[in-house]
């Protein structure tokens, strides 16, 4: 099953068909023309319809800026021009993501598979996986090769970033939800990884017995406050799932948990890294400083300059 199959199928759209229909370039050229000026209208992205056309047609980039597909006789498409406007429509009426539309993602160096069961890889979270990696050649490259944990996986793109800039490391991701688990399962086998990561269903370090033993934990976890989440772009608010992005009253409950236990699973030295919301970091530094059992803590911002990033190690015995 194609990735637009299956994403389909898990919104409860036409499945794509096993063998493609066919339309002129003329007709889906027209198709485009309308779809982008109802995302004028809508003020949704006008680039949102060649991404998706990206994927149900299987264009290229440069032909879509030159338009030249237009003269084609005959194109392929995974699904009709009429099922084509039903999903677009929803793009337009109930805020539908094109990345669950489409079922993919770009992250990193990766097209990662999506489905209303996990949160969207944004890319800002992209840099926590060169902040890893600076970690561990500033501090100890020994922990390159050891065991890390990615607590809160998702879709998978965090465990799969660590995998594979860290070759020599295995990957323990975790998530509570089953259907989550199943994406990052998929994302794992289609980039060649899956022999590299480990995957456990539960809430955080339930699952996992290595206590004393990880060279790094990095998370992702829901920050947002629960009173701040309807107010959301309706795009994630609407049908983002609310598991991965309600942090509690402050948005906070995740985090704290983070702090207070993640030093037994850590070795000395080991790199505790997570996101955050902006303007969490003054009170998540005091929470790492005032448990005690980590040092060197330091404050990254996202290439947009928001805090975003905390980073600390765990401390060695005294």
């Amino acid at each position: 099953m194609s990735q637009l199959s299956w994403k389909l199928c898990e919104s409860g759209g036409t499945p794509a068909r096993k063998f493609p229909l066919l339309t002129s370039g003329l007709a889906l050229w027209q198709w485009r023309s309308a779809a982008q000026k109802a995302a004028l209208a809508a003020n949704v992205p006008v680039t949102e319809v060649d991404w998706l056309l990206q994927e149900v047609a299987g264009l290229d980039r440069l032909s879509l800026r030159l338009e030249s597909f237009k003269n084609l006789p005959q194109i392929p498409l995974q699904l009709s021009l009429e099922e084509l406007e039903d999903l677009w429509q929803r793009r337009i009426n109930e805020h539908l993501p094109v990345q669950y539309i489409t079922g993919v993602t770009p992250w990193r160096h990766f097209k990662l598979a999506v489905s209303p069961a996990v949160l969207i890889p944004r890319p800002e979270t992209e840099y926590i996986i060169d902040l890893a990696v600076a970690a561990v050649q500033n501090h100890d490259c020994q922990l390159e090769s050891g065991h890390w944990a990615d607590l809160g996986t998702g879709s998978g793109a965090i465990a799969l970033g660590l995998a594979q800039a860290l070759p020599k490391a295995t990957i323990h991701a975790v998530d509570c939800s089953a259907a989550a688990l199943a994406v990052a399962r998929q994302n794992a086998q289609a980039v060649g990884l899956a022999h590299q990561i480990h995957f456990y269903q539960g809430s955080w370090w339930e699952p996992l017995d290595f206590k004393g033993q990880l060279s790094g934990v990095v998370s992702n976890p829901p920050y947002i406050p629960s009173q701040l989440v309807p107010q959301l772009q309706p795009e994630v608010a609407l049908h983002e799932p609310s598991l991965a992005l309600n942090g509690g009253d402050d948005g906070l409950d995740c985090i704290r948990h983070l702090v207070a236990t993640s030093a037994d699973y850590l070795q000395p030295g080991g790199i505790w890294l997570i996101e955050m919301m902006a303007g969490q970091a003054e009170v998540v530094a005091a929470l790492l400083q005032s448990h005690g059992s980590y040092c060197d803590i330091e404050i990254y911002p996202d290439l947009a300059g928001i805090e975003r990033f905390a980073l600390a190690y765990r401390r060695g015995e005294e």
